[in-house]
């Protein structure tokens, strides 16, 4: 397993792969799991209601191979939860797999623990919380004896990748399912063009890129906070415009991109380097910047440019792709599903008569199939532990984030041992408590300073 102490580095990383079950796994014999609850019911408790973590209920309680019901939510806004509720209550009017009543939808930053507490070991907790507190719900997850569904990243700096990565070994010794919101690599079109490519249909792999380039995105835009609510609950309200609470939009939405162009090459990058900068912020005053160009080098000296950019008026592109010595590819177009995978002859991305195969469509939804593979896991107790390659995609998303607000070039050594942590003591957080990150004495908050500061991503 992973050495999670300091000096760690990418070798140890690479020694051994994660536990990841897969669809062939499934198929194998195996004694179905007797779950704790006697009618097999598994109980599904939402921590964090937000769009995200409402998405993953649906998906949660859409699965078929089993009795599923949610029975406990908790967030820190009142206003989030109930939205939630009361949206996956509708849906599954029906079916009646919404039970949670009022004794157990939890306000607080204690949240997280009654809801939890709801469940029996073999159930499912959700955490679609900001990244920043994956650690601190995981911990309490696996004390309980919990499986769990977590959205990415799960990682924002080195020290809480370390973390990450002996609470994934805890978990994997107490024999916990745990799945990561990185749903392309359940995607079957994606798994496709990936048997291909190792296969040989492209060559060797040479260039990737990949592009996320948008118009502003509406959470990571911060304007000064208003008079009635608190510098902590404004901050995790706006948290895609806090590098503590998520990384950042650079960790928050290029995860993806930068996860299924690494998938493809079957490696992680040993180094970034990078430019961004802030350009029409107009009154925000969060600390993203508008613009991220990121040059990746994987150990064979190939390349992974990523392009991310957030401004009205300009070309829009969200895909990535990979070059080969023979041929090329298409591994995502327009978002994240359906991926679309296609294979060209030569270089001629999108010439029909050069298309060579494209995998047939409708394709099934990677949401979906990301919580059909855990669910299944569970019921008949496949190994399933997604912890250490999803600290390793948070973690070499960071190394990018941090080369472009640092303007240094970020090995993946130097992220993973690097000793910044963002948001120290989070687990001691309260409602009426300080928050990590405080204004200047200009009202502002700190940015990065490529160039002047250097040795961490702000002042």
């Amino acid at each position: 397993m992973t050495d999670p102490q300091n000096g760690a580095s990418r070798r140890d990383f690479l020694k051994t792969g994660g536990a990841v079950a897969t669809a062939a796994a499934f198929a194998q014999s195996a004694a179905p799991l007797v779950h704790a609850g006697e009618d097999n019911t598994i109980q599904v408790a939402l921590v964090g209601c937000g769009g995200r973590g409402t998405g993953a209920a649906e998906n949660a309680l859409s699965t078929k191979s089993g009795p599923i019901k949610l029975v406990a939510m908790a967030d820190v806004f009142e206003d989030k939860l109930n939205d939630s509720y009361s949206q996956l209550e509708k849906i599954f009017a029906e079916s009646k797999q919404v039970e949670v009543p009022a004794e157990r939808k939890f306000i607080g930053f204690d949240g997280y623990k009654k809801a939890i507490d709801c469940l029996k070991p073999g159930d499912v907790a959700i955490f679609a919380t900001p990244p920043a507190f994956r650690w601190v719900h995981f911990s309490y997850a696996i004390e309980k004896g919990i499986n769990v569904f977590m959205e990415k990243p799960v990682t924002v700096d080195g020290p809480t990748s370390k973390r990450m990565l002996e609470l994934g070994e805890k978990a994997a010794a107490k024999n916990l399912k745990v799945g990561v919101g990185l749903m392309c690599r359940h995607c079957k079109a994606r798994g496709e063009l990936f048997d291909r490519i190792k296969g040989g249909e492209i060559g060797d792999i040479i260039t990737m890129r990949a592009y996320r380039q948008t118009g502003p995105v509406g959470s990571a835009y911060v304007p000064p906070k208003p008079s009635d609510i608190s510098e902590l609950m404004y901050q995790i309200r706006k948290f895609h415009g806090f590098l503590w609470a998520s990384g950042g939009c650079y960790s928050d939405f290029l995860i993806h991109n930068i996860d299924e162009c690494c998938w493809m090459k079957d490696a992680w990058p040993v180094k970034a380097e990078a430019s961004g900068a802030r350009t029409y912020r107009g009154d925000c005053i969060d600390q993203n910047f508008d613009t991220y160009s990121v040059e990746y080098t994987f150990d064979d000296g190939s390349k992974f440019f990523l392009e991310g950019r957030n401004i009205d008026g300009c070309k829009s592109e969200f895909a990535s792709y990979a070059h080969g010595s023979k041929n090329s590819a298409v591994i995502s177009t327009a978002a994240h599903s359906p991926a679309k995978c296609r294979i060209y002859n030569g270089q001629k991305l999108g010439s029909k008569k050069d298309l060579v195969w494209s995998f047939p469509q409708p394709e099934p939804s990677p949401y979906q199939l990301e919580w059909d593979h855990l669910v299944e896991a569970i019921r008949t107790d496949h190994p399933y532990n997604e912890v250490k390659r999803g600290v390793e995609a948070s973690l070499v998303t960071s190394m990018g984030r941090m080369a472009a607000h640092t303007g240094e070039v970020i090995t993946f050594d130097d992220m993973l041992n690097c000793s910044h942590e963002f948001a120290p003591d989070l687990e001691k957080l309260t409602m009426n408590g300080a928050a990590p990150l405080q204004t200047l004495p200009n009202g502002k908050y700190p940015i990065p300073q490529p160039g002047i500061v250097r040795d961490r991503e702000f002042g």
